[in-house]
């Protein structure tokens, strides 16, 4: 059992929080509200009239606080649905994650198992670059958590005017990821070349010709995000 997140977790997914609250908030606007099936021998997910490929993370027992990985479940165990677990199983061995190199996960040592396995998910989401995650009730007591794997969801560009939302909001919803590393990588996913502005700053431009400022106070602590674009504020 165990009460937080490892170092090495933390450490490899924080460069992708920025990203992944940003691309997750565009594939929730674009999955509908409605009943869901899924064939996932087939490596199909069906919501609202929405067909995707998606691939199966795991599973998580709510009775216990439990997490096993799809890769690890003896009915998809080397099945293409669980080939994104498969990736993150090495990802985790090479780099010394435990979370992801063991077959299972108990989060029942949390403070609140359930926020834990949307961590971990979302965690997963991001590793993977996978355009958005999904967690549905597939038993009594069991929650079962997809990534999708299709082109047809929206991959969502960086947006000037919510740019500062996303990467405090990433940062406050954290809070063991150090936020210059949140911002870094938040630059780094979208290919936009980061560089020191004033003394503890990181600038970047954006794709619509606007650039961006991160101030960081002593503590390490965005302390502002400046956008030179019309429409947008600083925070």
């Amino acid at each position: 059992m165990i009460t937080s997140f490892s170092e090495g977790f933390v450490r490899a997914t924080e460069p992708h929080a920025a990203w992944g609250m940003e691309q997750l908030e565009a594939f929730t606007g674009f999955l509908p509200s409605a009943p869901w099936t899924a064939d996932l021998d087939a490596c199909v997910y069906r919501q609202g009239g929405i067909e995707l490929r998606v691939g199966l993370l795991g599973t998580f027992d709510q009775s216990d606080g439990s997490w096993l990985w799809g890769w690890a479940n003896p009915g998809f165990a080397g099945a293409p649905v669980v080939a994104a677990a498969e990736a993150l199983r090495r990802f985790g061995e090479e780099r010394g994650v435990p979370e992801l190199a063991r077959e299972a996960v108990d989060l029942s040592g949390f403070d609140d198992p359930a926020m834990a396995v949307e961590r971990l998910a979302f965690g997963a989401m991001g590793l993977l670059g996978a355009a958005g995650y999904i967690g549905v009730q597939a038993g009594p007591a069991t929650r079962a958590y997809l990534v999708p794997d299709d082109p047809r969801v929206p991959v969502q560009a960086p947006d000037p005017v919510t740019l500062p939302r996303v990467l405090l909001t990433a940062v406050s919803a954290l809070p063991d990821a150090a936020p210059r590393a949140v911002v870094a990588g938040y630059f780094a996913r979208h290919g936009l070349p980061a560089h020191p502005a004033e003394p503890g700053a990181l600038a970047a431009g954006l794709p619509n010709g606007s650039s961006v400022s991160v101030t960081f106070d002593a503590a390490g602590r965005i302390a502002q995000v400046n956008v030179s674009a019309v429409g947008a504020r600083g925070a």
